[in-house]
């Protein structure tokens, strides 16, 4: 999953930097960041899934239950923030996909590219401050020693940058030009940066959850073997 964030935050960041330059072949762009996207979405539903099945890898008397794809937990704080996430990636999905075409007008421009680009981004940034919550207890903290803390503060100021980036690449009917391409690929390139320092930091959160977990209980043949 983590690895999966990481590829995903490096094509957001190398496309939204190769954007500053007009020389840049615009189609190359576009599938730089419809290939990160697939990445996003591919490792939002990994962390969906997590969520999941996290409190059901156990069942009663030792006995692992089935895994599930999906659930509906709307109460559990966890489940909305990946689930709003792994939404937020499919409308990023449209977008960049859409974006790779030219020849748009710009009410075309606005409804087919900007429009699920706003939603994502608004996604992304209910999501983030949902997982912030989740582990501050209370909708605003400083941990600033908790590893958590900061992969998940990383990734509210990831998605605050894409918010920015949203409302600055909105096309102005008038002119038809975004508001600001450069605050617009400057947004990206720091939402990317700070999504990817982020995964790279779900590395040993992992390792740690890991080692603290406990031992799964002893099967009765490998009961058997120790007491033999």
């Amino acid at each position: 999953m983590a690895v999966l964030f990481v590829i995903g935050s490096l094509c957001f960041t190398v496309g939204a930097l190769a954007a500053q330059w007009e020389s840049s072949p615009h189609a190359a762009i576009g599938v730089v960041f419809f290939v990160g996207s697939i990445f996003f979405t591919s490792a939002s539903y990994l962390q969906y899934a997590e969520t999941v099945n996290a409190e059901r890898a156990v069942g009663a008397g030792g006995r692992r239950e089935r895994w599930r794809p999906a659930s509906w937990e709307p109460r559990r704080i966890d489940w909305l923030a990946a689930l709003v996430q792994l939404i937020g990636t499919l409308f990023f999905n449209v977008t960049t996909f859409t974006g790779m075409k030219t020849g748009f007008t710009t009410h075309q421009q606005n409804a087919r590219v900007w429009a699920p680009d706003a939603v994502g981004s608004v996604a992304f940034l209910i999501s983030s401050e949902l997982a912030y919550a989740e582990v501050c207890h209370r909708w605003v903290c400083l941990k600033r020693r908790s590893l958590s803390w900061r992969i998940v503060a990383l990734n509210l100021a990831g998605s605050i940058a894409f918010g920015v980036s949203a409302i600055a690449s909105y096309v102005e009917p008038a002119s038809g030009e975004p508001v600001s391409a450069r605050i617009a690929n400057g947004g990206t390139a720091l939402g990317g940066i700070c999504f990817l320092v982020g995964a790279l930091l779900l590395m040993p959160e992992a390792a740690d959850a890991e080692r603290s977990a406990p031992a799964p209980p002893l099967t009765g043949d490998e009961a058997a073997a120790l007491a033999g």
